[in-house]
């Protein structure tokens, strides 16, 4: 489905991470750095990685600049205070980029990481699906934990079969 203006698509984005805000919550602040096994992220490294890259890939890439991503290491934000306070602050100011795009603007083409040419509404499509992804992995990293998770549209798959019709 093509974006034609920003707003729609904008109501659409914040539900997505406001999903995504309420599983990183659930994060005990001593697991902040844990990982599953040495050399994948962390947890902390996740929630980085989400702010950094929406602010300096995807909304630099969105007004057809280069990408400035700088990492996810512990530089960026230390701690678990800080590191929330990081990712809520790119995603603000990803905001107020995002914001500012016209129509003319989401039909035009910019260049990916990877030199891909791509139309800009486009580019803003797959940042949704990048942050879905790790959204997954963070439910999954709480799994492993046993930290319980709060049900991604309200009810959980044993309450949606529960609820659900039955057909003999």
């Amino acid at each position: 489905m093509e974006i034609q203006s920003i707003d729609p698509f904008l109501q659409y984005f914040e539900r997505v991470h406001e999903r995504t805000r309420r599983v990183i919550l659930c994060v005990p602040p001593e697991q902040l750095e844990w990982t599953y096994k040495p050399g994948a992220f962390t947890f902390g490294d996740l929630i980085r990685h989400l702010g950094a890259i929406e602010r300096y890939m995807f909304a630099e890439n969105a007004q057809c600049r280069p990408s400035r991503y700088p990492g996810h290491g512990t530089e960026l934000a230390e701690g678990y205070d800080a590191t929330l306070a990081f990712y809520d602050r790119m995603h603000e100011e990803s905001l107020a980029i995002f914001r500012a795009l016209t129509p003319e603007d989401l039909a035009r083409r910019c260049e990916t990481p990877g030199g891909a040419p791509l139309q800009v509404w486009k580019w803003l499509r797959s940042m949704i699906e990048h942050e879905i992804h790790h959204r997954g992995q963070i439910y999954l990293m709480l799994g492993m934990l046993g930290i319980p998770t709060p049900p991604l549209y309200g009810l959980t798959s044993e309450e949606v079969r529960e609820r659900s019709t039955r057909e003999a």
